[in-house]
């Protein structure tokens, strides 16, 4: 005796929904990790600027101003990626 159409589609929508509830339980990170992803990107977006305009400083010869412009630009690249990392983690 062959399936009920019906049932059968109820078993396929059943397995999807559990299969979807486990892709969202195992990749739900932890708050702790979440505010370390965000603080690394942060302090990343600062470093690579600083060291960018300290080899800048160094080539040309202009001391502190390569360092202290891509200090800020690393610092408004760091607040963007953040934001952005947490407008993602809000959808």
């Amino acid at each position: 005796m062959a399936k009920d159409p019906f049932k059968t589609r109820l078993e396929i929508a059943k397995s999807k929904i559990s299969k979807k509830n486990l892709y969202n339980k195992k990749y739900n990170p932890s708050p702790i990790g979440t505010a370390f992803k965000l603080s690394t990107e942060l302090v990343s977006a600062v470093a690579v600027g600083t060291i960018i305009g300290f080899i800048f400083d160094k080539t040309f010869g202009t001391k502190p101003w390569f360092i202290l412009i891509f200090f800020f630009v690393g610092v408004v690249a760091g607040i963007t990626n953040v934001i952005r990392s947490a407008k993602k983690m809000q959808k």
